[in-house]
Parts: C-alpha cells; sequence; structure tokens
C-alpha cells in the first residue's frame, strides 16, 4: 500500500478528519459512508461505501433497502 503521508490524531470521540484531496481521490462527499476494515496484512482500509444486493452481491442505482438490507430490482422481482 502506498503512503501518502497525512498523520492526523483522533479526537476525544476517536474521530479523524480526511484530508481534502484524499476525499476527492475516493470521490468521498459531505454525508457519503465510509466502510472501514482490516485487510490481511493488518491495515486499515477506508473507502466510500458501496451497497450491494443482500443476494447477489450486485451494485446497483435501483436498489430496495427493507429491514436494512439492500435488495436489487433483479432479485425482487425473482422473489
Amino acid at each position: 500500500m502506498k503512503a501518502t503521508g497525512y498523520v492526523r490524531k483522533l479526537d476525544a470521540l476517536g474521530r479523524i478528519v480526511l484530508p481534502k484531496s484524499l476525499r476527492k481521490q475516493l470521490n468521498i462527499n459531505e454525508g457519503d459512508s465510509i466502510e472501514m476494515f482490516i485487510d490481511n496484512e493488518g491495515n486499515v482500509v477506508l473507502d466510500k461505501y458501496v451497497p450491494r444486493c443482500t443476494f447477489c452481491d450486485n451494485v446497483s442505482d435501483d436498489m430496495v433497502e427493507y429491514k436494512g438490507r439492500h435488495i436489487c430490482r433483479n432479485c425482487l422481482n425473482e422473489m
């Protein structure tokens, strides 16, 4: 993973500020959700969250949310 040179401190609530240039590079805007996970090498990975269909893992702009789950129209029509 490439080092970017950004160093930030956590505030009292555990928050960090992502630099504007990093947000722009990741196409992250105010109000967007961020997905966080640890990869196999132990690195913390931040990425813009994109909802996927619970059943087929498809990414679509035409998702329906039901009980906290995202379902694409194709899977919904098959039910």
